[in-house]
């Protein structure tokens, strides 16, 4: 047994702004399942104390002359002991939680993170008088990876993982911000925090860590070459025998379209033909076209040029008018790509739902009433929202990136022949041609069937997923 401090940003249901909260919300609980002893780790948002119900002060502590609380709830829904790190002066503010209610980053997010990391560096050396020490530190993207860094100063401390989530957000800040915080002088060199004059919490995360994971396979042998690496692929190279990837589950209690409380008309493999309920129930709540025969294809995400929002732009109009189709789309982002959206759907009110936000049930809904689902990303470490889509039966239409690849096998011919094939992928920009291959497909009763039940049998569970983790935990006990 493994005794595992789990450490992050963001966790579902408590908080969420992406995939990161995802996995953090339905890990630990997997690797409690398989008797490991975890501890998760999370700063105290306003958001987070709204919605933790029994909770106990069990350590005080101080750090930049701000008060500390630790915290001891439980995750929602888990049996998961959660560690909530209550420092108002980092955390207790509106907006999100990294940025204003503008958008814009808070201006000492490495203040605010670097009290996180602190606050996990004594945690793990137990110097708050809690009688656990883990023998492991499991942290998680930029704000967190100062913990391997700080921890490697100590003779004995317990080793530690760093999972990439997304290398393109890192944390770099100026020198002068390394020197305010008073962080240790011999952390500051090219092989440690330094990064082109800067201080980088993901590269200390990756210089510092004994082992270094991202959540897909492919994405790890991405993220090692100049177009992936977001300028960290030559320090990843001299890493790489201690970087591995593991592909992400979904959390199947609550992504699951036989007992999802969220959607119109439950469905399963055996009840496939009752999804449709779905789609005509989405049709007329959106106004779109009543037709149970139409296609729809759904895209739920982050409104970013990472999305591939420039190339859907650039081709939706086109599709819409050579084809009988319906795209039904949910999400916030970038206020430009928000605009030109909504300017489409108000001239294809019939044709094209969009809607500016985040909505959890309209999210399942789409799965749920979608045949196709959009997510042509410019790259995609892992990816959830694909896998979401196979449990749903809705075909996930994906560009060969990252976790994608991992996941998606294209509706080729000889995919359909072997029953593989669970999806589409482009191939280039050819998105126009890769959905009107989709449609014809759609066409075809059975062959679609068949697609639709290849890709529900794919079971990405946290369970498997947690066994892969826990090997990797293993491998450590003996290094």
């Amino acid at each position: 047994m493994n005794k595992i401090l789990y450490v992050c940003s963001e966790a579902f249901p408590l908080i969420k702004t992406g995939g990161l909260a995802d996995v953090a919300g339905s890990l630990p609980a997997a690797l409690l399942s398989k008797s490991q002893d975890v501890r998760l780790v999370l700063p105290a948002y306003p958001e987070v104390l709204s919605k933790i119900k029994k909770q106990k002060i069990i350590a005080k502590s101080q750090y930049y002359m701000q008060s500390v609380n630790i915290i001891e709830t439980k995750l929602p829904g888990t049996k998961v002991i959660t560690w909530l790190i209550d420092c108002p002066a980092a955390f207790n503010r509106p907006g999100g939680p990294y940025t204003d209610q503008h958008g814009d980053e808070w201006h000492d997010n490495a203040f605010r993170y670097t009290i996180l990391c602190h606050a996990a560096v004594d945690l793990s050396l137990n110097r708050l008088s809690i009688n656990w020490q883990p023998n492991l530190v499991h942290c998680n993207d930029w704000q967190t990876g100062l913990v391997p860094a700080l921890l490697s100063l100590y003779i004995n401390s317990p080793k530690t993982i760093f999972t990439i989530h997304n290398i393109a957000y890192q944390g770099n800040f100026d020198q002068q911000m390394f020197n305010d915080l008073h962080l240790p002088k011999e952390l500051w060199h090219m092989h440690g925090v330094e990064y082109y004059g800067k201080f980088s919490f993901m590269k200390a995360g990756i210089a510092y860590a004994n082992k270094i994971t991202t959540v897909s396979p492919n994405y790890a042998k991405e993220i090692l070459t100049d177009e992936f690496g977001y300028g960290l692929s030559g320090l990843l190279n001299h890493r790489k025998d201690d970087l591995s990837g593991i592909v992400n589950g979904i959390d199947e209690k609550h992504w699951n379209p036989g007992t999802d409380e969220l959607i119109v008309q439950k469905y399963n493999q055996q009840s496939l033909p009752q999804k449709v309920i779905n789609k005509t129930a989405l049709q007329k709540e959106l106004k779109l076209a009543n037709s149970k025969k139409t296609p729809l294809i759904g895209m739920v995400s982050r409104l970013v040029e990472q999305k591939g929002l420039n190339l859907i732009l650039e081709h939706i109009e086109t599709i819409i008018s050579n084809n009988k189709v319906q795209f039904v789309i949910l999400g916030a982002g970038n206020f430009h790509y928000e605009m030109l959206l909504c300017e489409l759907a108000e001239k294809y009110p019939k044709q094209l739902s969009v809607t500016i936000g985040y909505n959890e049930a309209l999210a399942h809904q789409i799965e749920a009433a979608s045949d196709l689902f959009l997510m042509p990303s410019t790259f995609e470490p892992c990816g959830l929202n694909q896998l979401y889509s196979l449990r749903y039966g809705t075909l996930p239409i994906v560009t060969p990136v990252g976790g994608l690849v991992d996941t998606v096998i294209p509706a080729t011919s000889e995919n359909i022949q072997n029953n593989t094939a669970n999806g589409f992928m482009l191939e280039g920009d050819n998105l126009v041609e890769t959905i009107e291959h989709a449609l014809s497909l759609y066409q075809q009763a059975k062959t679609w069937k068949q697609l639709q039940l290849t890709a529900m049998k794919a079971h990405f569970t946290w369970k498997n997923v947690a066994g892969h983790y826990i090997q990797l935990y293993d491998s450590l006990k003996s290094s």
